[in-house]
């Protein structure tokens, strides 16, 4: 059997504010055609399908469409498990149609835990694979809040309710493999922060986990596992070492601090229970540059940029000591009749003044969202003994932005 692990498509994403629906519209494509050409049995997608709560008519579109093809394709199997920028109900509503097309989606954990567990059979109808299909865990889905307790105390019980969770769905799991009487293997999904996970600049992750608790450990897993397929970081990278614990990372950079970062998907083929992964790199489909420096060195980067004849987005950083009120009309005239498309302009230098002190050496790209925040508290003097608890406050508030559903901003696309 041969398997794809992938997640983190964010159908639908916009970056500062340009769509890029033909980017997800070429890796999808190109997804299916590698389906069917390396005859590909089972597709996992560990979270993330799409960037918001309410996907536009064309996300969803690409969505069904590429769900068809699979299905018209070698591939007997798909697995969608929910992650957090997804929302649950709407990724379950047409699951009982899907499933006809053997597309199997477990948006949001349910009473009964054997609605996370799926057995996938080959050819002749003989089961060869069971799954663990654990969606995205949010805190009130395995946390019990109480009145008076601390910051420490819900990262810690939030951590052991997904501990708990995850034994329990493997659990069942193994009793259904004993009850099969036959030695196949065990796959579990998620869509979680691991300790020791590599996040990058503008993914989305890294603010949401600054100072957070909310960093699982391996031992989180239970042993049974043979292939956890996890989602929800962009880089590619495995578990604490561990060649048979992944994360496959976004198939696309969901911003500029993922340019040039080498996309992958994994495929997986077991000899017996042991998982033997590859690393398939995907194609790129629009390039991406930043450009930071003074004034001469962008100017020189652009036109070296426009020799290529080829349609490049730019994030642009001015770190020039000059403040340049014409900026934008300088950039503008020099991207003119081109294919770059200037899609930031950060005056860092300016932006430095408002937050930094000129003389600590210090510049804003240094700093932390906590470090921020905590200069803006003794900006505005606040007293010490005031500052711990507005602090744990303030992560409390950045991860319950970036993480609940009523906080996701829905996207009115067309």
């Amino acid at each position: 059997m041969k398997i794809i692990h992938t997640s983190d498509w964010h159908i639908g994403r916009s970056l500062y504010g340009r769509k890029r629906y033909e980017e997800f519209e070429a890796f999808l494509n190109w997804l299916a055609d590698y389906i069917t050409i390396e005859a590909i049995d089972t597709l996992l997608i560990s979270g993330d399908v799409f960037d918001n709560i309410a996907p536009s008519n064309r996300a969803q579109e690409l969505y069904y469409r590429f769900l068809c093809r699979v299905a018209d394709s070698p591939c007997r199997h798909v697995v969608v498990c929910g992650g957090n920028h997804d929302s649950p109900s709407f990724l379950n509503a047409p699951r009982e149609v899907l499933r006809h097309l053997n597309v199997h989606v477990v948006g949001c954990i349910s009473d009964a835990i054997a609605d996370e567990v799926i057995v996938l059979s080959d050819k002749q109808g003989d089961p060869e694979l069971i799954i663990c299909a654990v969606p995205y865990l949010r805190d009130r889905d395995v946390r019990r809040a109480e009145a008076g307790e601390s910051y420490e105390d819900k990262g810690r019980k939030l951590i052991d309710g997904i501990r708990t969770h995850y034994k329990s769905v493997c659990e069942e799991a193994e009793r259904i493999r004993h009850e099969l009487d036959t030695d196949v293997p065990i796959i579990a999904m998620g869509h979680l922060f691991t300790a020791g996970g590599q996040t990058v600049d503008s993914d989305g992750v890294r603010d949401l986990y600054v100072g957070s608790l909310a960093h699982v450990e391996r031992d989180v897993f239970p042993p049974s596992i043979d292939y956890l397929a996890l989602g929800h970081l962009h880089v590619p990278q495995r578990v604490a070492g561990c060649d048979h614990l992944r994360y496959s990372g976004s198939p696309i950079p969901m911003g500029f601090g993922e340019a040039g970062q080498e996309k992958t998907l994994c495929q997986v083929v077991f000899d017996n229970r042991k998982p033997f992964v590859t690393d398939i790199p995907v194609p790129g489909f629009q390039e991406l540059a930043t450009i930071k420096g003074d004034w001469e060195h962008i100017a020189s980067r652009l036109e070296e940029l426009q020799s290529r004849d080829t349609t490049i987005l730019i994030d642009i950083v001015y770190t020039g000591k000059q403040l340049k009120g014409d900026l934008r009309d300088r950039l503008d005239e020099l991207t003119a009749h081109t294919k770059l498309e200037i899609l930031r302009i950060k005056n860092e230098r300016l932006a430095e003044r408002t937050v930094v002190s000129p003389l600590d050496g210090v510049t804003l790209a240094d700093l932390s969202i906590d470090e921020v925040f905590k200069r803006c508290l003794d900006s505005c003097q606040v007293p010490p003994e005031q500052q711990e608890e507005l602090i744990n406050t303030y992560r409390e508030a950045v991860l319950l932005v970036n993480t609940e559903d009523n906080r996701v901003a829905a996207e009115t696309e067309s």
